[in-house]
């Protein structure tokens, strides 16, 4: 089996990578800088080189790559996933989900891959209630009109793309929906709040809380994460949305702040203002239904205290 991933130098795209190599396959990463994704794919690289290729190519061009021969699926993972990154770089952030996921859909078909996963997002629910879990239907609306709007608006286009080559071309895609993933893997600089508790802690930081902490999240554990996508490649109907979330790990921010205090009893938790230009989330709650994927075989087994503890204690493990 041949995988050509893009985003591979990335959170989910080097975790997906590192375990496709695991199982034996091929993998041809898409990157925008193969010294950079060498750098930092250093350890894959020396330990599965003969199987480990590179192609250096933007998705922000509006041009169609070829795809090396032989390969088998694409996992278009390639996406800034921080609303850090979505102020200053709003265009960056929306066209490898709409434009460059056309121009792999287009490589794709000319390449007759078996197999397309999109990483989508819960972004695309919109304004929904938080009175119930999130079925893959239960979409609300979703103000294009705003700066935010870059990330979750072109994720939907992405979605709508897939579902528009299958039912055209015969193009099998797959589309996941994955809420707040974490663990190995994430930097410093990623901006969410799950990562700059854990960064804190595994520094002897306090940890700053910069709202109420009240929204509440569905936090997933990498290596579940990986586990569910290439579920739904292997298992998942085609032109389908699949939810990717552990809902028992469920937490508000300020329980999520607490239980790392309780983990580390050094730590400490501070209030201070919020900061400039982040763009916040506008939904209190955004907790999935996952019975979808539960469907197909897969169940969350790690939970948000095993899942940070292991986070935490690799980011000791590796201080840079």
């Amino acid at each position: 089996m041949d995988t050509f991933v893009t985003g591979a130098a990335g959170f989910l795209g080097a975790a997906l990578t590192r375990e496709l190599l695991a199982r034996g396959q091929r993998v041809t990463a898409l990157v925008r800088s193969e010294a950079r994704a060498r750098q930092r794919l250093a350890t894959l690289v020396q330990q599965h080189g003969a199987r480990l290729g590179f192609l250096e190519w933007d998705l922000n061009r509006i041009a169609v790559p070829e795809l090396p021969a032989g390969i088998t699926q694409v996992i278009h993972a390639a996406s800034q996933a921080s609303p850090r990154f979505y102020g200053p770089d709003p265009v960056g952030t929306a066209l490898p989900n709409c434009i460059g996921t056309a121009a792999l859909l287009e490589a794709a078909t000319r390449a007759k891959v078996q197999k397309f996963l999109f990483v989508s997002s819960s972004e695309v629910y919109g304004a929904v209630s938080s009175d119930q879990a999130l079925k893959e239907t239960d979409l609300g609306p979703l103000d294009p009109a705003t700066q935010r709007a870059c990330y979750a608006e072109s994720k939907r286009m992405g979605e709508a793309l897939c579902v528009a080559w299958h039912a055209q071309h015969g193009l099998p895609t797959y589309i996941v929906r994955p809420f707040h993933t974490y663990g190995p893997g994430l930097t410093r600089e990623d901006g969410r709040v799950f990562a700059d508790f854990a960064f804190a802690v595994a520094e002897g930081r306090p940890i700053v809380m910069t709202s109420d902490g009240s929204a509440r999240r569905a936090f997933c554990y990498v290596d579940d994460a990986v586990a569910g996508l290439l579920t739904v490649l292997d298992k998942g109907q085609p032109a389908t949305p699949y939810n990717l979330a552990n809902p028992d790990a469920e937490l508000s921010v300020r329980e999520l702040a607490e239980l790392l205090v309780s983990l580390y009893p050094g730590s400490r938790l501070e209030q201070r203002p919020p900061p400039g230009g982040y763009l916040a989330s506008p939904f209190n709650r955004l907790i999935p239904d996952i019975s979808r994927l539960r469907a197909l075989g897969w169940q969350p087994t790690i939970s948000a205290a095993e899942g940070f503890r292991r986070f935490i204690e690799h980011i000791r493990a590796h201080p840079r």
